[in-house]
């Protein structure tokens, strides 16, 4: 993924969004081609650290045993101790407000079994559980604090049921190069998982919340659709 045109394309939305009383989010969408999602090897699940905000801050919920407590308590938006598991055991529709209110869920990893039988029955299909490749498995002695911060910079990548990875990439307020900085970060990121490298890509697009989205291409051009027209945009310039 070319950096510069990146960069010219995050400048173009930004030029040609209508400016709204919110803040809105980059997301980017890589549709993917020539993968049997049947196959689990084929399957995309990986995570991205970010160089820069994504533009979106996590809500984090920790299960904790006593030597993590105070810690996430003072860190995460949420915390719920070991001894008070077993009132979700029963309780499903509890978990599954904790799994839409929550972005990433932290366990201490001794007392991982119990937080599997208690909330892994919802956590897991929504895939929510704790994911020890996104550090978020921990020792009784970890820095929440260290952790919280990187998962504020950590994107999950994810490809299963369908051909497409959709994730925020930062926020109309930032720096035009450092939403290009996360984009290059993700295409790579996945580029490089992939059996087929950039062959395994269709296609990729840039779009605001509310916006418009807009196709990047190797040669170096960004469409707009419209409803009738396709407007061609060379490096962030009109095509004349």
């Amino acid at each position: 993924m070319d950096k510069i045109l990146a960069t010219n394309t995050v400048k173009l939305i930004k030029e040609q969004s209508t400016k709204r009383k919110f803040k809105q989010t980059f997301d980017l969408i890589l549709n993917l081609k020539d993968l049997d999602l049947k196959k689990t090897e084929n399957q995309v699940d990986l995570f991205a650290t970010l160089h820069y905000s994504k533009g979106k801050t996590p809500k984090i919920c920790g299960f904790v045993g006593a030597e993590l407590s105070d810690q996430s308590k003072k860190v995460f938006e949420h915390t719920i101790i070991a001894d008070d598991f077993s009132k979700f055991a029963k309780d499903k529709k509890a978990v599954k407000k904790l799994a839409e209110e929550y972005d990433f869920f932290v366990a201490q990893a001794n007392i991982m079994t119990q937080v599997a039988a208690n909330f892994g029955r919802v956590l897991g299909p929504r895939a929510k559980m704790p994911n020890p490749k996104a550090g978020c498995v921990v020792p009784p002695n970890a820095n929440l604090t260290v952790l919280s911060e990187r998962l504020h910079n950590v994107v999950r990548l994810v490809a299963k049921a369908q051909p497409v990875v959709q994730v925020p990439v930062g926020s109309e307020d930032m720096k035009d190069d450092e939403i290009a900085d996360n984009i290059t970060t993700v295409y790579n990121t996945l580029e490089h998982s992939l059996p087929q490298g950039h062959n395994n890509i269709k296609n990729i697009y840039l779009k605001l919340t509310m916006g418009k989205a807009f196709r990047i291409t190797e040669s170096g051009e960004v469409y707009k659709k419209e409803e009738k027209t396709e407007e061609v945009v060379k490096k962030g310039k009109k095509k004349k």
